[in-house]
C-alpha cells in the first residue's frame, strides 16, 4: 500500500518474518496470570508477568509491552498461504493452518509429507500445524443429478475472467501478449505476485516459455477443474482418500456457484462423513483455535528480542 513499485519475493517474506516476530511478541507480553485487579493496594498487573518487547530488525522496529492481555486463544489462528519454495518456508516457519492446492492425491501426499519435515526442521511439532486442501466440489442426492449440475456450471466461466484474475494475481498486464505467443524469460521474472501459480504453469506445461493460452489451461484461473462431483457416497469417498493417504488433514471448500454450492454440501456430504465418523457432530469448543484441535501455545513460545 502506498509504495511506487512492489516488494521483491523473496524480501516480502524476510520482511513478512520481521512482522511475524513482533505481532507474536506482543501477542505474548502478558502470562496468563498477570493481572491481579488489586483495588485494595492499586495493583492492577504484576510487573514481572508483563513482557517487554525492544525489537529493531531490518524493516522494522517496535517497543512494547502491548496494551493488552493474551485473548483466550492465546493469540489468532496463524494461517498461511504461499506455495513458492520461499512461501512454504515461511508457512513451515510460522502457520498453524496451511491453505495449499495440490493436483492430485499423489503429489499431495509427498509434498504434505515434506512440509512437515519442514515444520519439524523448524522446531515444531508437525502435528500443530494443519494442511488444508483446496476443493470444489458438485454434490447431490445422486451421481447423476451431481452431472447435470456440473453441465450447467461449465457454461459459466469467461475467457476474460481467467485473464483478469492472472494479472491480478500475478502482477502482470496479460493483455500485453497475444493469446499463442510465448512469454520470454524476462517477463516471466517480471511477474512479481504470487510466483506459485507460475511455478506450476512452467512445471505442468513442461515448456520453458508458456503461453497466454498455457497460463489460463493450466493455472485453472477463473475455472472449476475436476470437481469432486456424485452423490453423498462418490465425494465423501473422494475427500476420505485424501485424507486417509495422508495428503492433508482437512479442506478448505470453496463453491462452484453461489447461492447453492455450500448448501449442497451441508445437506448432502456432510452426513455422510459424521456417518464414516469423519466429521464431527458437535464443536469441540468456543474458539476457532479448540475446534481446529489446536493447542493454546505457550508464553512467549515465539518470543525474539533483536
Amino acid at each position: 500500500m502506498g509504495r511506487e513499485e512492489v516488494i521483491g519475493h523473496h524480501l516480502r517474506y524476510d520482511r513478512a518474518d520481521e512482522f511475524m516476530e513482533i505481532v507474536l511478541g506482543h501477542w505474548d507480553a502478558w502470562e496468563d496470570d498477570a493481572i491481579v485487579q488489586d483495588k485494595a493496594s492499586g495493583l492492577f498487573a504484576r510487573p514481572d508477568k508483563v513482557r517487554r518487547l525492544d525489537y529493531q530488525g531490518r524493516y522494522f522496529g517496535s517497543r512494547g509491552p502491548f496494551t493488552v492481555p493474551r485473548s483466550a486463544q492465546g493469540h489468532p489462528v496463524i494461517i498461511q498461504a504461499g506455495s513458492s519454495g520461499r512461501g512454504k518456508l515461511f508457512g513451515a516457519r510460522w502457520g498453524e493452518v496451511i491453505f495449499v492446492v495440490y493436483p492430485n492425491v499423489e503429489v499431495g501426499k509427498r509434498d504434505y509429507a515434506q512440509f512437515k519435515a519442514d515444520v519439524a526442521r523448524f522446531g515444531r511439532d508437525p502435528d500443530q500445524v494443519k494442511i488444508t486442501h483446496l476443493i470444489n466440489t458438485v454434490a447431490a442426492e445422486t451421481k447423476a443429478e451431481a452431472e447435470d449440475k456440473w453441465a450447467e456450471i461449465e457454461k459459466l466461466p469467461l475467457e476474460i475472467d481467467a485473464l483478469s484474475l492472472l494479472s491480478e494475481a500475478l502482477n502482470f498486464d496479460f493483455a500485453r501478449k497475444g493469446m499463442d505467443q510465448p512469454f520470454t524469460e524476462s517477463e516471466l521474472e517480471e511477474m512479481s505476485g504470487l510466483q506459485g501459480i507460475r511455478d506450476r504453469v512452467v512445471s505442468g506445461g513442461g515448456k520453458k516459455n508458456p503461453t497466454v493460452r498455457d497460463f489460463i489451461r493450466i493455472s485453472g484461473r477463473g475455472r472449476v477443474h475436476n470437481p469432486i462431483m456424485g452423490g453423498p457416497k462418490e465425494v465423501a469417498d473422494q475427500l476420505e482418500q485424501w485424507f486417509a493417504a495422508p495428503a492433508c488433514d482437512g479442506f478448505v471448500l470453496s463453491a462452484t456457484h453461489v447461492p447453492g454450492a455450500y448448501e449442497d454440501f451441508v445437506r448432502f456430504v456432510v452426513p455422510e462423513l459424521q456417518r464414516r465418523g469423519l466429521f464431527r457432530n458437535d464443536y469441540t469448543g468456543t474458539t476457532l483455535r479448540e475446534n481446529l484441535g489446536l493447542p493454546r501455545p505457550q508464553i512467549g513460545a515465539w518470543h525474539v528480542s533483536r
